[in-house]
């Protein structure tokens, strides 16, 4: 795969970019790019339908409208989660599925939230004037503040959720607006044979043969809500050599980012979090093991955190290559030669050179507080439900009383909402799954800061992991009615509580906030700062012809259906039904490779040479499960759920050499959907 990375990266390039690349801003869109190219016209209606008709899902997914009625699809493994809180020990969702024949028997999910974008507003100049004249020191409660008064004021204007987002790591901040849909229903979905099908030995891989889907409906004034746009699904889906598009959400990229701060994560950042994420996914085995009921209590962990370490391993992989970081240096070079030579170029260039000094400089404290930081602070502190209920119901009483500019940004007024959905959600947490999973993090604990460590001796103490996740699950944040009693106490109720988990949360948020504020202040800050000046480097070499990196905000992407060569063989651009059984009679029918019972009886009612799972060049990575896929038109033709290995790369790099974005095929889902009694969805699909 070395060959991969001598293209030059796509934030960097000098030359006009005539690949796909690109998780393009609707409200910046490659209308050029895509006339030169495709003949294709990108017109604000085609826009605004697929904006109107693409879905955000508070779990990190992505999903569409495609029905007049709130129908909405997305992967299964995005509607896992809401599978698994409903389940019980007699009725598992997640492995049987499930049908709602009618919208009377749709099952309502307690603690889900969908997005649905409603604008885009360009805040950059309201933002950085208001850091004129401040001090260093002060710019990041300065940003935090103006940030958060925007977002309140839009929240009380349109009583929409508005978010400030932060684009090329500070080069340009733009305010989100999006309707909410808290009452939402689940309609139908496969079983996880099927929709995982390979399990996590195909994850990651072409050809694939998965159902991925799952679907839900949005309701208001408890009646399905009746959206003006959705998406028509289309029942032949695309073809060898079409122009598609993905309306998504995709996480996270670092293709903006400097030489150094790659070098960072190859040394630091990825070694860690594949460290923790194996140590997660041993003790998840390890509880799955126990019985048929713990195996499908930890399900939906498991398989979150094995597709985590099987990304993040591919991410390492790509920067251990050292052409990579060859070619991002060769590209910071040209750019700053490039840069010089413009009227104000000399000028220009010394504010890029101190730039890139100072994101290499910022990188000796991050590492020195990088590991507590995420063990101690961020969302993956303790893996535990039930710390982060205590930790947010500590940090609520702390926050609330402060002025919205002055609070974390986490607990601005803007956010409250659903913060506090999740917070009081009835979802089934099982106590030994948690403890298994709060031995398994204390062990990791005190494994990378030390026994002497001041957390781990409170996290502690003096116990063993094992015995401290006893003592911590005696806890009554279980009962929904004892979080908010804690809450609406106040202060007093929590200088009286004896729960061990308010405890230690309370114990541990002195520690927390003071590696959280050397973290924004001498980290998060000097690096937005810095990359904001080389943002606007980038603008003035290259306008806006390059695509921010991912920001978990609605993007549109592009491609082609195409298939590729690999290992000398060449891999069609679509699977078929036939090939699906063909593989599962191969591997024995033996696990991951079982089919359904169903799908055993039905084989004869399928063409086998219907289209399963395709490929495409669009541009697309971690956030984008669950994007529809849109022809020219606009109409519904597949849904993605995954990228294959080559495709791990593009964290850093784009590429459309191997690397490719796979879906399920509309036809394919129609023609699935046939082994099942489900008379009603097919109607509402149009079929």
């Amino acid at each position: 795969m070395r060959y991969l990375f001598t293209l030059i990266l796509g934030g960097f390039c000098l030359m006009p970019a005539y690949t796909d690349e690109g998780m393009w801003l609707l409200n910046e869109p490659p209308k050029e790019r895509l006339k030169e190219k495709y003949g294709f016209d990108l017109t604000e209606p085609w826009l605004e339908h697929a904006r109107l008709a693409s879905v955000r899902f508070n779990n990190g997914g992505s999903g569409s409208f495609v029905s007049p009625t709130g129908l909405i699809i997305t992967n299964h493994h995005i509607g896992s989660d809401a599978l698994s809180k409903l389940s019980t020990p007699k009725r598992n969702l997640l492995k049987e599925g499930f049908y709602a024949p009618t919208m009377a028997d749709e099952l309502k999910c307690e603690d889900l939230e969908l997005n649905v974008l409603q604008d885009i507003t360009d805040v950059t100049e309201r933002v950085n004037n208001s850091l004129k004249d401040t001090p260093p020191a002060g710019a990041a409660a300065a940003r935090r503040s103006v940030m958060a008064a925007i977002e309140k004021e839009s929240l009380e204007k349109t009583g929409l959720r508005s978010d400030v987002v932060t684009l090329y790591q500070g080069g340009a901040y733009h305010l989100y607006r999006y309707k909410k849909f808290t009452d939402v229903r689940l309609v139908f979905a496969p079983e996880s044979g099927i929709a995982g099908f390979g399990g996590d030995v195909d994850n990651f891989e072409f050809p694939r043969f998965n159902l991925d889907i799952c679907f839900f409906r949005a309701y208001e004034n408890d009646k399905p809500t009746t959206p003006k746009h959705f998406l028509k699904f289309s029942p032949d889906g695309p073809k060898e050599g079409d122009l598609v598009f993905v309306t998504g959400h995709p996480g996270t990229t670092n293709r903006l980012e400097t030489t150094a701060k790659l070098e960072h994560r190859r040394d630091q950042t990825l070694p860690y979090t594949l460290a923790r994420l194996r140590a997660m996914e041993a003790a998840l085995l390890q509880y799955s093991e126990r019985g048929p009921e713990q195996r499908r209590q930890a399900s939906t962990d498991l398989h979150r955190v094995a597709n985590a370490r099987k990304a993040f391993s591919g991410q390492y992989q790509g920067l251990l290559d050292s052409a990579t970081l060859r070619t991002k240096n060769t590209a910071e070079y040209n750019l700053s030669v490039t840069a010089a030579k413009l009227p104000e170029g000399k000028e220009m260039n010394d504010k890029y050179l101190k730039a890139i000094a100072t994101v290499r400089e910022v990188q000796a404290v991050y590492k020195s507080i990088e590991k507590e930081h995420n063990l101690i602070e961020t969302s993956t502190a303790f893996s535990s439900p039930l710390f982060s209920i205590a930790r947010t119901i500590v940090r609520l009483v702390e926050e609330q009383p402060k002025s919205n500019g002055e609070r974390l940004r986490e607990y601005r007024d803007s956010n409250l909402e659903s913060l506090k959905l999740e917070l009081f959600s009835p979802a089934p947490i099982y106590a030994d799954l948690e403890r298994a999973k709060l031995t398994a993090s204390l062990t990791f604990l005190a494994e990378q800061l030390s026994v002497n460590h001041p957390v781990v001796k409170v996290a502690l103490e003096g116990a063993s992991p094992a015995k401290a996740a006893d003592e911590l699950m005696k806890t009554k944040l279980f009962d929904v009615a004892e979080r908010k009693k804690l809450l609406e106490g106040g202060k007093e109720a929590l200088r009286k509580s004896d729960d061990p988990m308010i405890l230690l949360a309370l114990i541990l948020d002195t520690h927390a906030r003071a590696v959280r504020k050397k973290f924004e202040e001498q980290v998060e800050e000097p690096e937005r700062q810095a990359y904001g000046e080389l943002a606007k480097v980038r603008f003035a070499v290259l306008g806006r012809t390059v695509a921010p990196d991912a920001t978990l905000t609605l993007r549109l992407a592009y491609g082609v259906v195409k298939g590729y060569e690999a290992e000398g063989k060449q891999i069609p651009y679509a699977t078929t039904f036939g090939g699906l059984f063909e593989k599962a009679d191969r591997q024995e029918h033996k696990e991951p490779f079982d089919l359904p019972k169903r799908w055993l009886d039905g084989q004869s009612k399928v063409d086998p040479a219907a289209p399963f799972n395709f490929a495409s060049t669009a541009d697309t990575i971690g956030g984008n499960s669950g994007s529809p896929v849109l022809n020219r038109a606009g109409e519904f033709i597949g849904i993605n759920f995954d990228r294959n290995r080559h495709g791990l790369v593009r964290n850093f790099v784009y590429t459309d050499v191997q690397a490719r974005h796979i879906s399920v095929h509309s036809k394919g889902i129609l023609e699935a959907l046939k082994l099942y009694d489900c008379p009603a969805l097919l109607k509402e699909l149009g079929k």
